[in-house]
């Protein structure tokens, strides 16, 4: 896999489609989104801030804060509030952020709602039509499914779609660390265990926002298990080269969910200095055919590809 991020299955979920109409829906007959794919994995919607566009936003249910290309900020004329620490795939840099009137997408919209403006550049190479990342401080205000074989987003506030969605209710975990200092939206964590290696279950995080599943330091026994001419990835940020050690493919079980020969990553130096990550790594949602997220009720629901 490829590396893009800001760096850029238990019972089926059973989903409740609809097969006599041509054009896909979301199950209950919820409004749906069209998604459009960059780099085969990661999804891109239209969005409309403070009243005008709409834009190409990245879908990333990693991010916690919504994030604004500088050019579009400047195009917005939004009015900068100060600075904030933000935290990527192993690197650390601060950026202005501002308050934005209105973020829309589709027919849902929320007010108020806090972005940081930062340089998407290594997104921006994959396609240059994207303007920012939708992230979780508006992604969590409804009920949400990420459907990738029919390409469509919905988003729900009445749990019509928590009713239509069926399958194992796979608990969405505590953060490591303090529990009371999430400085905005919970993250979206689940227990994995990996089934080819003796190691103790992780955390990663749901995010649809990176294509590639990451470790952010490998179990010692996973680490074993790697040869000595693993592949390495590399990209640069900020000006600085960072390197990735890919680990040799692995079976994981999320839940009862079986994601089958899943290669993880392990960024093998940092970029600037920060907290620790709250989380053990990544699980790109493309790993699934469908993903239901409840953020109301705590809970994720998984369709595995059928292989």
């Amino acid at each position: 896999m490829s590396l893009v991020k800001r760096f850029v299955a238990a019972s089926l979920a059973t989903l409740a489609l609809s097969t006599l109409h041509a054009e896909p829906r979301c199950p209950g007959n919820v409004a749906s989104l069209a998604l459009r794919r960059i780099q085969d994995d990661l999804i891109v919607v239209r969005v409309r801030i403070n009243r005008t566009g709409p834009y190409d936003f990245l879908v990333d249910t990693g991010s916690q804060i919504t994030t604004i290309d500088p050019v579009l900020a400047s195009d917005l004329h939004l009015r900068i509030d100060g600075t904030t620490g933000v935290s990527g795939v192993a690197t650390q840099s601060r950026s202005a952020f501002a308050f934005l009137d209105l973020i829309e997408a589709g027919s849902h919209s929320i007010p108020q709602a806090l972005a940081v403006i930062q340089d998407i550049a290594e997104l921006k190479a994959a396609d240059p039509r994207i303007r920012g990342i939708l992230g979780e401080n508006f992604l969590s205000h409804f009920d949400l499914l990420i459907d990738n074989r029919q390409q469509i987003l919905c988003l729900d506030e009445s749990r019509t779609l928590a009713q239509a969605v069926k399958g194992e209710h796979i608990p969405l975990e505590q953060p490591q660390g303090p529990g009371d200092d999430m400085p905005f939206t919970r993250p979206m964590i689940v227990s994995v265990r990996l089934t080819t290696a003796d190691v103790a279950p992780v955390l990663l995080r749901l995010d649809s926002g990176s294509n590639a599943a990451l470790l952010y330091a490998a179990q010692p026994r996973l680490l074993r298990a790697s040869v000595s001419r693993a592949p390495v990835l590399k990209r640069v940020v900020n000006g600085v080269e960072q390197a990735f050690t890919v680990l040799p493919a692995q079976d994981i079980l999320v839940g009862a969910c079986p994601v089958r020969q899943v290669s993880f990553v392990v960024p093998m130096n940092e970029v600037g200095s920060g907290p620790s990550p709250r989380e053990d790594g990544l699980l790109p949602t493309s790993a699934f055919e469908r993903v239901f997220i409840s953020y109301s009720k705590n809970y994720a629901a998984l369709d595995p590809w059928v292989r």
